[in-house]
């Protein structure tokens, strides 16, 4: 890694990074259109339950600081290494894959629209997307930075002009005459709380960038917390914007709610301005995810959960080996049309669920180390004993529920989940037994954890290096 060190705006730029997507921009739509004002609401009960939740990671970050993998290494230590496993890759590699390949797809459409007289395949420009972000990711943390800061700042601030105008009603384009809220009754505003969850997930990214941090103990946890604040409020800002400027239905079915408020907002210009939006966040979406997702794939290896290929660097310390497998990934998607389909949605809420019970097990990890540790040396700690996280737990656990209004939909997304945690759970049982060699369930101790970080450990215990 570069000797250079980032500050608090790098980490809140991460954080903001993959949170604020073309498609939590189409979900706050779908929100907003089905409750009104009254989604606001929504969005800051599932705000608080994320930020428990990372304020949960922050307190495990202090125990365990530096390392590379972050929550894989956390649930190693806590609650052994087959449900890491099954957390990790369902809940984040698979998840964040697909997410990422969404991205793409939206980036692709929108050059396609704005570029159609070229009369190019949105893969191509897809794969032209990939292929820089992968160049700029290949050459360290440090070129990641500039870019992440340069995109998520332009996107926040673009987005958050635009709200204020539509909040003030100052925009060129005629105000609509409706009701603010749609619906404002305790089951109807909690009964989103599973769709508000996409606009907030994600940022743990920001852990990774512990050993780049000048000051981790304070920029990681308030970081995490700042990014989500920032959010809630731009997108509270949005949603008054919607309220004066389209109508709610119109909203509700437009695949691109953002533009369509731009277009209504300032006319064509407002329209290209959210063009260039929605360009913004799947670049810094994608840099996000491409970045994070290999750094995180090269903890795993460390600690012997997945090939050790994962943990190989270049010269410059970036995991190649993760970073390429992202950007195929992403490309194949695309041009296979899968990411591109109809059925993308249902696969994101099905991968959703998957997330937030990584979630779970990252609150749950809080609680069974202050039990087997309470005297270990914590530079940050969650206040009111177990509260927080069980709270934290509980909060997840209730979007998990309200993952969709539709009971139809809602049982069959629990039937697709069933059977990916019986896959991954086959997968890693095998993986275990047959490659780590070790117990199940028994956690490992934090010191042969932490250990995992230096890549002797791996040359040793192969083998290949015995002590004199």
């Amino acid at each position: 890694m570069n000797s250079k060190k980032i500050g608090l705006g790098s980490v809140i730029a991460t954080g903001v990074g993959l949170v604020v997507a073309s498609s939590c921009l189409l979900t706050l739509g779908i929100g907003a259109s089905a409750l009104g004002t009254t989604f606001i609401i929504t969005m800051a009960i599932a705000c608080a339950v994320n930020i428990l939740t990372l304020l949960s990671v922050a307190e495990l970050n202090s125990l365990m600081p530096n390392l590379t993998g972050g929550l894989a290494q956390f649930s190693l230590a806590s609650v052994g290494p087959f449900i890491t496993i099954i957390c990790m890759v369902g809940g984040y590699i698979l998840c964040n894959s697909l997410a990422g390949s969404v991205e793409c797809a939206m980036f692709g459409n929108t050059f396609a629209e704005v570029f159609s007289f070229l009369h190019v395949p949105t893969w191509v420009f897809t794969t032209v997307l990939v292929g820089l972000l992968f160049i700029s990711n290949m050459n360290g943390v440090d070129v990641f930075v500039k870019v992440q800061d340069v995109v998520a700042y332009g996107l926040i601030i673009s987005l958050v002009i635009m709200g204020v105008m539509g909040t003030l009603g100052i925009g060129t384009g005629e105000i609509v005459s409706q009701p603010a809220a749609l619906a404002s009754d305790f089951s109807s505003v909690t009964s989103l709380c599973g769709i508000a969850f996409f606009l907030f997930v994600g940022g743990e990214y920001v852990i990774p960038l512990t050993k780049e941090c000048k000051n981790p103990k304070r920029d990681i946890p308030l970081g995490m917390v700042l990014s989500m604040l920032i959010i809630l409020v731009m997108q509270a800002f949005l949603t008054f914007g919607f309220k004066n400027y389209t109508e709610w239905g119109a909203l509700g079915s437009s695949t691109t709610p953002h533009i369509l408020f731009g277009q209504m907002l300032l006319g064509p210009v407002g329209r290209y301005w959210m063009v260039l939006v929605t360009i913004l966040a799947s670049i810094s979406s994608v840099n996000t995810i491409m970045n994070s997702l290999a750094y995180i794939l090269m903890g795993m290896a460390k600690i012997n959960l997945l090939p050790a290929i994962f943990a190989k660097t270049n010269r410059k310390g970036v995991p190649m080996a993760g970073l390429i497998l992202e950007a195929v990934t992403f490309i194949i998607l695309n041009v296979t049309g899968l990411s591109s389909t109809d059925s993308i949605s249902y696969m994101i809420s099905v991968l959703a669920i998957l997330w937030m019970i990584s979630y779970i097990i990252s609150n749950l990890n809080v609680l069974l180390l202050r039990r087997r540790l309470p005297h270990a040396p914590r530079n940050f700690k969650l206040p009111f004993g177990p509260l927080l996280p069980i709270l934290g737990m509980l909060g997840s656990a209730y979007m998990i529920y309200n993952i969709d209004p539709s009971w139809e939909v809602k049982l069959s997304l629990y039937k697709v989940v069933g059977i990916t945690l019986i896959a991954l759970a086959v997968y890693s049982f095998g993986w275990v037994k047959l490659r780590v060699k070790k117990p199940l369930f028994k956690p490992y101790a934090i010191k042969e954890v932490m250990a995992m970080e230096n890549e002797l450990y791996a040359v040793y215990h192969s083998g290949a290096l015995k002590p004199a």
